[in-house]
C-alpha cells in the first residue's frame, strides 16, 4: 500500500486542524511539507454551526460558507487554499493505528503517513446513549451532532415532519442550541437535563433561571432532575416516546441527544501522558513524547488564570491552541 512521508502531520480535520495550517503557513511551511488527515470528507470548518445557521428554516448556512477560519474574523480556508499553499488534506482518511515511536501513522485502507512532527488534534466524539444500554436508543429519528454529515440527517428530519414533537436531551450547549433553532422551525420542544438547573457547569442558578424563563416564553418545555431511561419506536423503528425515570413518558417525532463528548485519544493510549481525561501537554501544547503536541479538546494543559492543569472542549480553546 502506498506510503507517505511529511515534515508536518496534523491527525484530525476539526477547528483546529484549519487554523493549525494557517498557522503554519504563516509562519512559512514549504509546499509538500504539511499534511492533514481526516476521517471526515471535508475540509476543515467552523463545527458551531452545525448546532446553529445550519438548521435555519430560512437561508441556512451551508458550506462553503463557514470553513475555517472565519469563525474569528479570519480568511475562509476553502479546500483551494490548502492546494494553492501546498497543504495535503487526505479526507474520508481514518487513521487506525498510531505508532509514536516510529513516528507512523496507519489508516483503515492500509495506507502509512510518515511524520517528523506531529499534531493531535481528533476533538471528542458524542457520548451515546447506545453506549449504557438504555432501551430503545438505537430508534429512527434519534440523533447526535457532531459532524455535517449529522446535521443533514437532522435537518431533513426536521424538513419532513410536520407539527412535530422533539425531546432534547441533555441541558448543556447543544441542548440549549438546539431547542432554540428546533422551535424557530416552529417545532414542539421539550427539554430534560438532571441538573437541578441549565448549564450548571457555567451558570448560577440565577442566570440559569433567566435563560429558563426566556426559553419557557418561546415555548420550550423544560424537565429538569430526570433522565431519559428507555425509548419506544413505531412499526417503522423510528422513535414515538421517550420513558423517563421519574416514570413520566414523553411522545416525540425527533430526539436530539446532547449529553457531552469524550477526548479521542485511544489511538495513542499508553505512548502519551495522560491527565484528566485527556493528553497531557505543557504550555506550549507539546506532549512528553518528542516532536508530538497535542490541542483543542484533546489536551489537558496548564491554565494560569485558575493555577491547575484543565481540559477545555470550547471552539475559542480549539482556534487558540492550534
Amino acid at each position: 500500500m502506498a506510503e507517505h512521508s511529511f515534515k508536518y502531520i496534523i491527525v484530525g480535520g476539526g477547528v483546529s486542524a484549519g487554523y493549525a495550517a494557517r498557522e503554519f503557513v504563516n509562519q512559512g511551511v514549504k509546499p509538500g511539507e504539511l499534511a492533514i488527515i481526516s476521517k471526515e470528507a471535508v475540509a476543515p470548518y467552523e463545527r458551531p454551526a452545525l448546532s446553529k445557521a445550519y438548521l435555519f428554516p430560512e437561508s441556512p448556512a451551508r458550506l462553503p460558507g463557514f470553513h475555517t477560519c472565519v469563525g474569528s474574523g479570519g480568511e475562509r480556508l476553502l479546500p483551494e487554499w490548502y492546494s494553492e499553499k501546498g497543504v495535503q488534506l487526505h479526507l474520508s482518511t481514518e487513521i487506525v493505528k498510531a505508532d509514536l515511536a516510529a513516528k507512523s501513522l496507519t489508516s483503515a485502507k492500509g495506507e502509512t503517513f510518515k511524520y517528523q512532527t506531529l499534531v493531535i488534534a481528533t476533538g471528542s466524539t458524542v457520548i451515546r446513549l447506545t453506549d449504557f444500554g438504555v432501551e430503545g436508543a438505537d430508534a429512527k429519528n434519534i440523533f447526535y451532532l457532531r459532524e455535517v454529515d449529522d446535521a443533514d440527517k437532522l435537518y431533513e428530519a426536521i424538513k419532513g415532519k410536520k407539527n412535530a414533537k422533539a425531546v432534547v436531551v441533555g441541558g448543556g450547549y447543544i441542548g440549549l442550541e438546539l431547542s432554540a433553532v428546533l422551535r424557530l422551525n416552529n417545532i414542539d420542544v421539550t427539554m430534560v437535563y438532571p441538573e437541578p438547573w441549565c448549564m450548571p457547569r457555567l451558570f448560577t442558578a440565577e442566570i440559569a433561571a433567566f435563560y429558563e424563563g426566556y426559553y419557557a416564553n418561546k415555548g420550550v418545555t423544560i424537565i429538569k432532575g430526570t433522565v431519559a431511561t428507555g425509548f419506544t419506536s413505531n412499526s417503522d423503528g423510528e422513535v414515538k416516546e421517550v420513558k423517563l425515570k421519574d416514570g413520566r413518558v414523553l411522545e416525540a417525532d425527533i430526539v436530539v441527544v446532547g449529553v457531552g463528548g469524550r477526548p479521542q485519544i485511544s489511538l495513542f493510549k499508553g505512548q502519551v501522558e495522560e491527565e484528566k481525561g485527556g493528553i497531557k501537554t505543557d504550555s506550549f501544547f507539546k506532549t512528553n513524547v518528542s516532536n508530538v503536541y497535542a490541542v483543542g479538546d484533546v489536551a489537558t494543559f496548564p491554565l494560569k488564570l485558575y493555577n491547575e492543569v484543565r481540559r477545555v472542549e470550547h471552539v475559542d480553546h480549539a482556534r487558540k491552541s492550534a
